[in-house]
């Protein structure tokens, strides 16, 4: 079956800024579990995948626009401490923090004795990318994971 709309895929990865090393990867781990067309991965890979099947392995670069954006200076706010649950926070590092649009990762700029500077451009935001993609498992989505937006089950959410 070939990647479409609606699919799910299973796939490995390995993520790199374009001409570094490897940032991240799922070797040694469950692959990567989405719905394609649901807004589970970066644009620029979700289109990537389509037409492509299990057992296809290939190389894409996916430039910063198709992939977290480009870097908007200024972006940065400033977090009361209490926010980040009594966590050791230096500058440069990056944490997840629950707003009320969810988690976000951001990178911390300051740390002062009750407020926490941090940039909210997301880590990879401004970088071209290349990934390196398994394809493992491509299938129809379920009715219920339709309904849901995204995959259950192995690799997917559990209700």
């Amino acid at each position: 079956m070939k990647i479409e709309n609606n699919s799910v895929v299973l796939f490995h990865y390995n993520v790199a800024e374009q001409g570094q090393d490897s940032m991240e990867s799922s070797e040694g781990r469950e692959p990567l579990a989405i719905m394609v067309g649901h807004g589970n991965i970066i644009p620029g890979l979700e289109e990537a995948l389509m037409g492509h099947e299990a057992g296809d392995k290939f190389d894409v670069d996916v430039s910063a626009a198709q992939a977290y954006g480009e870097r908007r200076d200024g972006l940065t706010q400033r977090v009361p401490k209490k926010h980040f649950e009594g966590q050791p926070l230096q500058p440069g590092m990056q944490v997840v923090l629950n707003t009320n649009f969810g988690p976000r990762a951001v990178t911390i700029q300051k740390v002062g004795m009750t407020v926490v500077d941090v940039d909210l451009n997301h880590p990879m935001a401004g970088k071209d990318l290349r990934f390196s993609i398994e394809i493992v498992e491509v299938r129809e989505a379920t009715a219920e994971e339709l309904e849901h937006g995204h995959v259950h089950g192995e690799g997917g959410h559990q209700h």
